[in-house]
């Protein structure tokens, strides 16, 4: 939606150290800058900014990236709301493409329905601080509850007057149209008249993750067997429900510091252990959890604790939709309350300290707590018995992601121990859901007319190699192209150099000599990775310019843009890491250097090349017995051997084992 040039400006405008420097305090330390990281918890600073690089680094967390995924992480905001976020701050007008006249409604109405939230929380917030009712009625509510006016300022709290109409023709005084204000829940027709929908109610805004309000949450304040306790906005074109979680604009900070997010039911709930000073939680306004919202959560961290004040039955139903978040890979805890407290009255009563300590030494998997209620209450029937198998079973199943292969086994030796079943049994069961849900998945995808990927789907492969990989005890990183780090030195070569002239007698550059190789890339190189940034490459080569770094550092394509950093980072005396050691070779850095890095990575990628081809010629000739296939086998293998050795003289002395 934003143009190129738009774009460009803001890259142009960006300076790391400023942007990184308006979250974190920084020191210079020769070249660079030194902090905290905003990211983890950290005494002894380990966060370093390149202003000349243009990346930031922890070397505690591991961490980096550049400017814009400082402030997509730090914010939490999509690539496009950082873009947004940057060209306000730089005061650059944002341009957009061209878009269709119903988009181009969809985002006023959007915007207009923003615009008309913001002016009720202000409206509400200034009755509830300003007026005689607001004071004696919605003041008084919330200092009962014990709220300070610092909180109740900080989550924009506020009280709409028990009258009929008092919001509404505030707002259409203001110019605001009716339609829309209906649309927000706001006001609602009665008698064919408009009204207020919140009148004599305390109000709650709620936020979006950038601190928008999206809708409001209304409870009243006297009994009423008619109204109901609480009345939320309606959803519309900028509020759904299910994606939405309370607190979260507050917590979302606390939680990615913290790694954890505590769940908890009602909006008082949150506002409360906020002010006690436990700021990483937030709530589901009393809903079940949805995929939306635990999608949501694991933007933040992978830990989930729930905190219940309900009985056993209540949690049963609850736990149900849970199995989603194992799914989602989350690691889901329970923390059970004591009798007749809620989150809200818990808190006040033993204070921060307490209650943190008390949710640490409380805590309860999500799947042996699911088994334990089940069990209880099957008691000695066999048939819900044997249901219970059943439905541990399939939670175990979604278990699936080959980093979790262990946790899944765990859970199997765990539950078969506590069911008193055999465990050979339940791995079986295990492995029948997995199968039914792959089988599942392939037809469906057959029925829309979509060919699987791959004979296996990516739950069976990821099992197989988490199985393989338990078995035969590699770990993840014995799996990776051992040589994958010399195809980087390709990238950074172009990245760095691709511009700079190949010699001084031709006109050719550096992307020149690279992309017309005797051999393509796609054959030289193994790593997906760097197929993918040198496809990007060529394809900006191939219309006629070269990209610099910046592009890809900047890139709309955020996983790119991280890899590109993390290959960017290393120190320029270590562009042909181990080479001196393992090749003789020395690097010595020149004005003229980089031609001689370029011939000798690109000649290693070859010569890699003609080893495999060495292999697979000596590998056919053993299969054949046609004396003419055997001798032109031969002929090519000493072909292969001759370049073999050409290249070896090329890259130095070089010694393959």
């Amino acid at each position: 939606m934003i143009t190129q040039n738009t774009i460009q400006q803001i890259l142009n405008r960006i300076d790391i150290v400023d942007i990184v420097g308006s979250f974190v305090k920084l020191k210079k330390r020769g070249a660079n800058y030194l902090g905290n990281c905003p990211f983890h918890n950290e005494k002894t600073p380990s966060f370093t900014v390149s202003p000349s690089k243009e990346i930031y680094k922890c070397f505690g967390c591991g961490v980096s990236g550049n400017a814009i995924s400082f402030v997509m992480e730090h914010e939490k905001y999509s690539y496009v709301e950082a873009l947004r976020w940057l060209a306000q701050r730089y005061q650059i007008e944002v341009e957009e493409t061209e878009v269709s006249a119903e988009r181009k409604q969809q985002l006023q109405l959007a915007d207009s329905l923003y615009i008309i939230n913001g002016f009720a929380k202000e409206y509400f917030s200034e009755t509830l601080f300003n007026s005689e009712e607001g004071q004696n009625v919605g003041l008084s509510y919330f200092e009962e509850r014990g709220f300070t006016e610092e909180t109740i300022r900080k989550f924009q709290l506020g009280y709409c007057l028990n009258t009929r109409d008092a919001f509404v023709k505030a707002a259409t005084a203001k110019g605001y149209n009716l339609e829309y204000l209906q649309k927000t829940g706001l006001v609602t027709i009665r008698n064919e008249q408009p009204a207020d929908n919140y009148r004599g109610r305390v109000i709650f805004p709620i936020h979006n993750q950038s601190g928008k309000v999206l809708g409001f949450g209304a409870r009243i304040l006297v009994k009423s067997d008619k109204a109901p306790k609480y009345i939320n906005s309606p959803e519309n074109e900028i509020y759904v429900k299910s994606r939405v979680l309370y607190g979260t604009y507050f917590a979302r900070h606390a939680i990615d510091k913290l790694n954890e997010c505590l769940l908890v039911e009602g909006y008082t709930d949150v506002i409360s252990l906020h002010q006690a000073g436990v700021e990483n939680v937030v709530a589901s306004s009393g809903t079940s959890l949805t995929q939306d919202q635990l999608r949501l959560i694991k933007k933040y961290t992978n830990n989930l604790t729930i905190i219940y004040d309900g009985d056993a039955a209540g949690i049963k139903a609850a736990l149900r939709g849970l199995d989603m978040a194992i799914e989602e890979g989350l690691n889901v805890k329970l923390v059970l309350l004591p009798e007749k407290e809620d989150p809200d009255s818990y808190v006040q009563r033993i204070g921060a300290a307490a209650f943190r300590e008390f949710i640490e030494e409380n805590k309860q998997d999500f799947v042996l707590f699911k088994l334990q209620i089940s069990l209880k209450d099957a008691g000695n029937d066999s048939s819900k018995k044997s249901q219970l198998v059943n439905e541990i079973a399939e939670t175990i199943s979604k278990i699936d992601k080959a980093e979790d292969f262990t946790k899944q086994q765990d859970y199997i030796r765990q539950c078969s121990q506590v069911l008193k079943i055999d465990e050979q049994g339940l791995i079986q069961l295990v492995n029948k859901f997995i199968r039914e849900r792959i089988t599942k998945r392939e037809q469906q995808s057959r029925n829309n007319n979509h060919a699987p990927d791959d004979d296996l789907s990516d739950e069976a492969i990821a099992a197989m190699e988490a199985m393989a990989e338990a078995e035969s005890g590699y770990t993840a990183e014995n799996l990776f192209n051992k040589d994958e780090k010399q195809e980087k030195e390709l990238v950074k070569i172009l990245l760095r150099f691709g511009d700079k002239p190949f010699s001084e007698e031709s006109q050719n550059t550096v992307a020149d000599y690279v992309f017309h190789l005797p051999y393509d890339f796609e054959s030289l190189v193994d790593s997906e990775l760097v197929k993918r940034i040198l496809r990007e490459y060529k394809r900006i080569y191939d219309e006629g310019n070269i990209p610099d770094k910046k592009w890809f550092l900047y890139h709309e394509d955020q996983d790119l843009s991280k890899n590109i950093a993390l290959i960017m980072e290393d120190r320029e005396a270590d562009l042909s890491l181990n080479w001196k050691e393992r090749f003789e070779i020395d690097t010595v850095y020149g004005d003229n250097a980089y031609l001689k890095d370029t011939i000798s990575t690109s000649n290693y990628l070859i010569l890699r090349k003609i080893k495999k081809m060495i292999v697979e010629n000596q590998e056919e000739a053993g299969r054949l017995s046609d004396f003419e296939e055997i001798k032109r086998c031969m002929e090519l293998h000493q072909h292969l051997k001759q370049l073999e050795k050409e290249l070896t003289q090329g890259l130095g002395t070089v010694i393959f084992k």
